[in-house]
């Protein structure tokens, strides 16, 4: 779970928290999955701790080439 700080001058209720109201200047704990819709936020939320790395997440995959493909053919014209 991820941790966010309220930023905001009064305190506002949070209904993706179960309806808690959250204090100003209070860190509380976010879903990871929902933790960049509160830090996009920036004059309302601040980052105290991002989510952990995901075990099951696929590792990046490196850039490869795409694959290739057969070259227009060449014709040349008999002048006679």
């Amino acid at each position: 779970m991820a941790r966010v700080r309220y930023l905001g001058n009064e305190p506002v209720t949070v209904p993706e928290l179960g309806g808690r109201e959250v204090q100003p200047d209070e860190i509380v704990t976010v879903p990871d999955d929902r933790y960049d819709g509160y830090v996009c936020q920036t004059t309302k939320w601040e980052s105290v701790e991002e989510p952990a790395p995901r075990d099951e997440e696929p590792s990046p995959v490196a850039h490869t080439a795409p694959p290739a493909t057969a070259a227009a053919k060449k014709t040349t014209r008999k002048e006679g």
